[in-house]
């Protein structure tokens, strides 16, 4: 993603989130690598745990045989 863009939804994901989780990656090369950014504002304890209930969500769609390309789902975990 480009450093403008990126700090452009960095700065929106902190005017409305006290904490957000921010994964991308680029396209792969030729030989198959992918270049992937992590980063994070908030409590890295929090944020972690926004890791774990998407990671737990990612595995059960999986799992059922609900994993698609593209999933646009807002998804709360208590």
């Amino acid at each position: 993603m480009k450093r403008i863009v990126r700090k452009s939804v960095k700065d929106a994901l902190i005017k409305k989130h006290v904490c957000y989780v921010l994964i991308t990656c680029d396209a792969p090369s030729d030989d198959g690598k992918m270049n992937v950014e992590m980063s994070y504002e908030g409590d890295a304890t929090l944020a972690a745990y926004l890791l774990q209930g998407a990671q737990s969500f990612i595995d059960e769609q999986d799992f059922e045989g609900k994993s698609t390309v593209s999933s646009a789902k807002i998804c709360y975990f208590e």
